[in-house]
């Protein structure tokens, strides 16, 4: 696992010496940005916020998650909400906080770290989440393709022949009609994913009180006897009630992480800030609450229904057999998990690689390239990628990231007290305000690696095993708390 993540921060140190062009593509990013300050390119309102939220919500591991927490922790039913909605809230104060930038000067996440991390040393970080987003693009490419796959084998009865690099015909076949579908979406531009959030955010959830429903049906007055042994606390945590809250808490938090540090990227086409707080709030609290509840019922349904605890939702459907529903809810699952694929994995890298060599690269191919690197990654998963940890080297590279927003959010409100000289941004002149040390802010760079190591150390040590749930939440407070003090030591 050590080797994979220090592979991968040399492929970002690679893209970035070999290929960063940003002093001679200043002009062309400076006048796209124009473009949102001015308000032309500015066509969200709150209700776009909040599907951007509902579909990062409603994907399968979003699901299996929530469910999770009212079983896991052996927590009152109550406390587990309580910790749920105060994540909600929590996160919604941490993307105000980094969105309230790209909405006033139009300026997506890439940009935005140059103020803090110098215009050349915020292309290092840009690309740490780029990578990973590819990474997440592909294996979330192949778990929507897995809900095509359920359908077809649902309508046709034929579970599929042949295996190539773990996967049959069907599987193949769904995994290619996801990867082109989602190439379509990008390539119409952000107005169409827009469109298709605001579509699949209310339907999901359209589809997924119909699933409740019908196991509630199934269930009977059963269902909620079952809802009451959950929230009474199932089994007890060895940390005890106050940690068990804690950790739900620190687990909500660390899900929506990756989307935290680059809301910017979404924030930039919000009409204004009042719009933008307005979505956060109808989207993140309002949205986790709403899917746990329903997360809730149907897991206490599926255990008077079928006799065991189902968290993961395709196995209810296919315990179900009923060809309407699969077909309804296959449905569902493509959508949500196309949603979050587009808004957390897609749209981030694409802003990174053209920022990165905007000379070479616009938006579309940036996106074309993530389309391609995404593909060969979920082509493998199955076969290779699963079975090598991936999951423990993206959650370290999140912590990695981690200071990242402290340091950007601390600096921006407190160091330069949300005063930003926009040309100055796109400069690379050794004059300029972001120029610091030859395009580096290396007071930046000393607090993220400080504070990067002891939020991987959480992760990975076992003497500081009982901060692993926190991990992002310290990474940033670390970043935040060691940028301030070296950049007051003058």
């Amino acid at each position: 696992m050590v080797f994979f993540f220090f592979f991968f921060s040399f492929l970002s140190f690679c893209f970035f010496f070999f290929f960063n062009d940003t002093a001679t593509t200043e002009i062309y990013t400076l006048s796209y940005t124009t473009l949102f300050r001015s308000g032309q390119n500015k066509k969200w309102g709150w209700f776009e916020i909040f599907n951007v939220w509902a579909n990062d919500v409603q994907s399968l591991f979003g699901y299996t998650l929530a469910a999770s927490l009212f079983l896991t922790y052996g927590l009152n039913g109550w406390a587990v909400f309580a910790a749920i909605i105060l994540a909600g809230f929590f996160i919604m104060w941490l993307v105000n906080l980094s969105g309230k930038p790209s909405v006033k000067l139009g300026i997506p996440y890439p940009v935005f770290a140059r103020v803090s991390m110098g215009v050349y040393g915020a292309n290092f970080p840009a690309m740490v989440r780029g990578i990973v987003a590819m990474f997440w693009y592909g294996a979330q490419t192949y778990f929507a393709s897995t809900a095509v796959a359920l359908l077809i084998v649902g309508v046709t009865g034929k579970n599929g022949s042949g295996d190539i690099l773990g996967m049959n015909n069907i599987q193949w076949i769904s995994f290619v009609f996801v990867a082109v579908f989602q190439i379509y979406l990008f390539w119409n531009g952000i107005d169409l994913i827009r469109r298709f959030l605001n579509f699949g955010g209310p339907t999901v959830y359209v589809i997924m009180i119909i699933l409740m429903i019908t196991i509630w049906t199934k269930a009977g007055e059963g269902l909620l006897a079952e809802v009451g042994n959950i929230f009474s606390g199932v089994g007890s945590h060895e940390g005890g009630p106050f940690q068990a809250f804690l950790l739900i808490f620190g687990t909500m938090v660390a899900y929506f992480a990756a989307v935290v540090i680059n809301f910017g990227d979404f924030a930039r086409f919000v009409k204004s800030e009042n719009q933008m707080r307005k979505g956060n709030l109808w989207g993140l609290p309002g949205n986790i609450v709403l899917f746990s509840f329903i997360a809730l019922m149907v897991t206490a349904g599926s255990v008077v229904v079928f006799g065991e605890t189902l968290t993961n939702p395709t196995d209810i459907v296919e315990r179900v057999d009923h060809l309407g529903l699969t077909v309804i809810a296959a449905f569902a699952f493509f959508a949500a998990t196309i949603g979050i694929n587009m808004v957390a994995n897609f749209v981030p890298p694409a802003y990174d690689l053209s920022n990165l060599i905007p000379s070479k690269i616009n938006f579309r191919v940036g996106g074309l390239i993530t389309a391609i690197l995404g593909f060969v990654i979920g082509a493998f998963w199955v076969s290779v990628i699963s079975n090598i940890g991936m999951f423990p080297f993206v959650n370290t590279l999140g912590a990695i990231l981690a200071p990242v927003y402290g340091i950007m959010v601390i600096d921006y409100y407190i160091i330069k007290k949300e005063r930003i000289d926009i040309n100055d941004l796109f400069s690379s002149k050794k004059n300029g305000k972001y120029y610091y040390n030859g395009g580096w802010n290396t007071k930046a760079f000393y607090a993220w690696i400080i504070a990067g190591i002891f939020s991987i150390a959480t992760v990975w040590h076992p003497a500081l095993s009982g901060m692993g749930g926190y991990a992002w939440i310290i990474g940033a407070a670390l970043g935040a708390f060691l940028h301030y003090l070296m950049s007051n030591n003058r």
